[in-house]
């Protein structure tokens, strides 16, 4: 080599290298043979991705609506009785005070009649009508009330009696009436907040004649009125009666529900 190339070839290798200039260099010359790759490269389709599979979700609880979502709770909620005084007690019924523990917690003291229960009894007679069956009714005065009330015969429990038996019983004693065929319609309480009476009522149909015998105290008279007349007492306000009101009033609900079917 000539001494003069040796110099120049000397003086370029004592020359700091430009390392970024390099490095952009190779950058672009990457670039541009990717894009040219791809000019080239057939396409591929791109795989398709599957969905996953949702996971099953627990189907909500129905909510109860309407006349479902009443559901007696007298068997589950009750009260814890803390103490009770007898502070009169009469030939019908014993007046207690009651201090307790409500369902929820609460603390509260009542005064409360407690009564053996009662049975009510809408007799009809159906032989000549069914859809307009006559319905034994009677009038006798009411001191409570002061006044005279038409009213279904009802009658108090003995203690310990069973309400059928007592049903039957009191049909007889008020109005000599017996009957062959016998069900029960509701059972309510008449005034539940001081009072622990509870009143059963029983159809009874298939009705036979007999002798009345009231009690000495009991001045009774009875007769047979139409359902018809019996509702339309009711609607002009002859009828006053908790227990004619509730009682013939369900019936005559439940009697156009069936016809409607």
């Amino acid at each position: 080599m000539p001494k003069r190339d040796k110099q120049k070839a000397a003086v370029a290798a004592a020359k700091p290298k430009n390392v970024k200039a390099e490095k952009l260099q190779k950058a672009k010359a990457v670039r541009t043979e990717k894009a040219k790759a791809g000019k080239f490269a057939k396409p591929t389709a791109a795989k398709a991705v599957r969905p996953k599979k949702a996971e099953k979700t627990k189907k909500p609880e129905k909510v109860k609506k309407g006349a479902d979502s009443f559901e007696p709770l007298a068997m589950t909620e009750r009260a814890q009785l803390i103490s009770s005084k007898v502070v009169y007690e009469g030939p019908l019924f014993r007046i207690l005070h009651d201090k307790m523990i409500e369902p929820g917690g609460h603390v509260n003291e009542r005064d409360v009649i407690r009564h053996n229960g009662s049975v009510v009894i809408m007799a009809m007679d159906n032989s000549k009508s069914r859809k307009n069956p006559w319905i034994v009714i009677e009038r006798q005065y009411r001191h409570a009330a002061n006044q005279f009330l038409w009213e279904l015969p009802a009658g108090k429990l003995e203690p310990g009696e069973d309400a059928l038996a007592g049903a039957k019983r009191e049909l007889a004693e008020e109005t000599g009436y017996s009957a062959k065929k016998w069900k029960p319609l509701v059972e309510y309480y008449a005034s539940p907040g001081f009072l622990g009476e509870s009143m059963k009522v029983f159809l009874a149909e298939g009705l036979v004649a007999g002798e009345a015998k009231p009690e000495k105290d009991e001045r009774i008279e009875f007769r047979l009125v139409k359902l018809s007349d019996v509702l339309k007492m009711i609607d002009k306000g002859a009828i006053l009666d908790g227990k004619t009101l509730t009682s013939a009033l369900l019936y005559e609900r439940l009697r156009a529900g069936k016809h409607k079917k």
